[in-house]
């Protein structure tokens, strides 16, 4: 079976392709899961988060396009692990807070909202593996070991791909007077 396949049949609600799509994304859905909650939670916070994903998938198979299974998921995991984490009043990591507007003056909200697009904008715009190797450590908080491991890369050329991806970074937000000279 395919993704295609799969999800056309979750759609109709067969519970052998919502097994499919468990058994082929649990570990990623897991990986990003765990790598937001950490030791913060136990096993099984994990566990039940991720099946809370896969019933999500269940529930809106109709609103999702073939070939954007994984992204969806990966969406959903990432949000569902920080609600996870806000539940017990952990804290999010500070970029978190950083995009984060409502009681900011109108002003303040506009360069958020001005720098979040720059942000964008710039990841869009490194090539594959650089943009890659980004993602994976500072939306998915993978750590810089296992992105060697899973890309097979030496860890080595992950740090520089990084240092790369955030000097480019850097520039475009330096460029939008978002960055001093000296950074």
């Amino acid at each position: 079976m395919d993704e295609k396949h799969a999800l056309q049949a979750l759609r109709r609600r067969d519970e052998t392709a919502l097994a499919w799509f468990i058994e082929r994304y649990a570990p990623y859905v897991n990986t990003i899961i765990f790598n937001i909650i950490g030791d913060a939670m136990s096993s099984r916070d994990i566990e039940e988060v991720s099946s809370d994903v896969f019933l999500v998938l269940w529930k809106n198979a109709e609103k999702i396009r073939p070939g954007k299974v994984k992204a969806y998921l990966s969406g959903t995991a990432r949000n569902m692990a920080k609600d996870k984490l806000r539940g017990i009043g952990q804290e999010l990591p500070l970029e978190e807070n950083v995009l984060m507007t409502s009681g900011m003056d109108i002003e303040r909200d506009i360069e958020v909202r001005e720098q979040a697009r720059l942000v964008k904008h710039a990841m869009l715009t490194m090539d594959y593996p650089d943009r890659e190797i980004f993602l994976r450590h500072y939306y998915y908080f993978q750590p810089l070991s296992q992105i060697s491991d899973e890309m097979g890369m030496n860890l080595s050329t992950v740090k520089t791909r990084l240092r790369r991806g955030r000097s480019k970074l850097k520039d475009v937000l330096r460029k939008g007077g978002f960055c001093d000279e000296d950074i």
